[in-house]
């Protein structure tokens, strides 16, 4: 069976109850067969449903079991083959401009709508409504109404439903005004109900879980269809209907489907344990994609060691300096593939301020590889004086540095900024890793795209994308319970952060840096480097030149293992980094809070580690115990193993 780990997002809304999405590594039994039952109490069938669903998920987050995740495969594999996609003449299927969608989806008595809508909500933000809440509603008019903010509506029904008048008739009502895509689960002659209909059809003949998890994917373009109609149903779908698509976007499997077998993944587990008794982290997530597919999501411990609340898949860290090639790198590239950024122009010409300062004629390329002579970084806090803040906000107080800490109107620009522009040039030509040279990008950035960092990325990559959670100043769109705690800091801010940046210099430039500041989930990282590992492609939209891909993730130092924002696999053999058997060809980074991507595009790799081992106070357990380098080399040992 090919059901993957969880549902994206913390809580979803489906027809007016709310349930917990799956939960991939230490499952909480209680709770998630609660919100399962609280969503399907309505008949014993859904109920049964549910039991089974749940037992399926067992299986799934407490053991990566080869023999039974062969077994799941091979069930998956046969549904994969009764799957065929019809009334695609429109090219509809898989979706594409995710930007440009708001998407609804309807279940019509469909019992594992739980699923499907799990599925779906990996690839986009699918808000789910049920008919079921709907039994006082004439034709379903209230439903059709609540649907009106949204342009696409994926429909869920099996042939058991197709005699209820009430949904069909909406179903032919809301295509008329809407795109809409049919998941119909069931037997075949079934079809002829949709005979006058021109919406696209994803049909399958089994009606149960794993077929759920199935359908979405082909809807998404993680998995393309290549079937045809074996029989003929009727007038309109006979025998050798079906449209062919192409994979577009990540499928979510078991290992066994790439080739892998999953008792050599199962040492993650142990390393993780480790992690969390040896105070390294209280909690962490980790997400391995293999050939476009996510083969393994699991979250282990909790969101503090003070807590039982345990980690989620789909919980949003502070990725730290992972934001300089998650936010401020892709920029970069985008502006200079367009030809409005020069690597080889200096910093003066995009910066007026910079002009009568020692940046003046640094070149851009000399920023991103970290070789500008900038100092490390600049302590800021250490500069706030009693009158810098205040714990309200004001109008002379307005930038939120975290929870009742307030900086003062323009501490960045009169202060900060300068500070910066006019620090020494010590050391150019030679690699110093340097905070201020994503300051610098950022503003560059800026001053280009004439839109702020924040804004750009997200317009540019993360909504497109599909990226959910991606994005700076998470508690402006997400609650606290969704956000992963770092430090306690009983220095600075005085406070338990929640979703404020934990960089200083970030957090007092209000939360949106070039090189701190973006928060993420496990999910929307393995997106935005699947489109890396692609080359720049990704859900049919080309946001690279392959070239342009190739040039800044490649080594393009002299002096450093560096590429142009991205790290690298360290040549010195010695030092083993990013781990023990990462290849030549790995990129990505790493960042202070506890996180790290690397991509492998020898091994066909995203390898992602998100943690807060901050919490409740900065350790260098993680790093002493070499967590994440052992837990990529759990996974490379595991693929190439499996080319033996």
């Amino acid at each position: 069976m090919a059901f993957p780990f969880q549902g994206k997002g913390a809580d979803r809304r489906i027809g007016g109850s709310y349930f917990i999405p799956l939960q991939s590594g230490f499952l909480k039994a209680k709770s998630l067969q609660f919100s399962i039952f609280s969503r399907m109490k309505r008949n014993r069938l859904v109920v049964l449903a549910a039991i089974s669903f749940f037992n399926i998920l067992c299986l799934m987050a407490c053991a990566q079991d080869h023999a039974n995740n062969e077994r799941k495969l091979s069930v998956a594999n046969s549904i994969a083959k009764t799957i065929v996609v019809l009334n695609n003449q429109d090219s509809v299927i898989p979706l594409k401009s995710l930007d440009h969608k708001n998407i609804a989806s309807v279940s019509l008595g469909f019992a594992y709508s739980v699923v499907f809508d799990s599925l779906a909500n990996k690839y986009d933000k699918v808000t789910s409504f049920s008919a079921a809440n709907y039994q006082d509603s004439v034709n379903l008019n209230d439903l059709e109404d609540d649907l009106k903010y949204y342009n696409t509506v994926l429909v869920s029904i099996d042939d058991q439903h197709l005699t209820n008048a009430r949904y069909t008739n909406f179903i032919n009502s809301i295509s008329k005004t809407k795109k809409v895509i049919i998941a119909f689960f069931g037997n075949g002659p079934g079809l002829k109900a949709f005979d006058s209909l021109q919406s696209p059809i994803v049909f399958t003949a089994q009606n149960n879980a794993d077929a759920a998890a199935l359908v979405p994917q082909y809807i998404f373009g993680g998995i393309a269809a290549e079937n045809k109609l074996t029989n003929t149903f009727s007038a309109r779908y006979t025998v050798g209907s079906g449209f062919v698509t192409t994979k577009t976007r990540l499928k979510y499997t078991v290992p066994e489907d790439a080739g892998l077998n999953s008792n050599g993944l199962s040492e993650i587990d142990a390393i993780a344990a480790e992690a969390i008794s040896q105070k390294a982290t209280p909690g962490l997530v980790v997400l391995v994609a293999k050939d476009g597919k996510v083969i393994f999501n699991k979250a282990y411990g909790t969101h503090t060691y003070d807590t039982t609340v345990p980690d989620r898949v789909t919980d949003i860290f502070d990725l730290a300096s992972v934001t300089k090639i998650a936010a401020t790198t892709p920029a970069v590239m985008r502006l200079v593939e367009e030809g409005k950024l020069k690597l080889d122009t200096t910093i003066g010409t995009y910066i007026a301020k910079a002009r009568t300062s020692p940046m003046n004629n640094i070149q851009v390329r000399e920023v991103m590889l970290h070789q500008a002579g900038f100092i490390p970084y600049i302590p800021f806090h250490d500069y706030v004086k009693t009158g810098d803040y205040s714990r309200d906000s004001s109008a002379a107080y307005p930038t939120k540095v975290a929870d009742q800490y307030y900086i003062k109107k323009g501490f960045f620009k009169d202060f900060m900024w300068p500070k910066m522009l006019n620090s020494p040039i010590r050391t150019r030509g030679k690699y110093v890793y340097s905070d201020i040279s994503m300051y610098v990008m950022k503003d560059i950035v800026e001053h280009i795209s004439e839109e702020p960092l924040n804004q750009y990325a997200y317009e540019q990559f993360y909504k497109p994308l599909g990226m959910q959670t991606a994005g700076f100043l998470p508690r402006n769109r997400f609650s606290k319970d969704q956000i992963i705690p770092t430090e306690q800091d009983t220095y600075f801010r005085k406070t338990l952060l929640m979703g404020y940046v934990h960089d200083q210099g970030a957090a007092l430039a209000g939360g949106v840096s070039g090189h701190a500041g973006l928060f993420a989930s496990a999910n929307d990282l393995a997106i935005l480097y699947q489109m890396m590992l692609n080359r720049g492609t990704y859900g049919g939209t080309e946001y690279f030149k392959p070239q342009t891909v190739d040039t800044f993730t490649a080594k393009q130092s002299n002096v450093s293992r560096r590429g142009l924002g991205f790290d690298r696999w360290d040549p010195d053999t010695t030092k083993h980094y990013p781990s023990n058997l990462a290849s030549p060809q790995t990129y990505g980074h790493t960042g202070y809070t506890g996180t790290c991507v690397w991509v492998d595009p020898s091994r066909g790799l995203v390898y992602i580690f998100l943690s807060n081992r901050v919490n409740p106070t900065v350790s260098d357990r993680l790093s002493n115990l070499k967590i994440r380098g052992r837990i990529q080399d759990v996974v490379n040992k595991t693929i190439d193993d499996a080319k033996k």
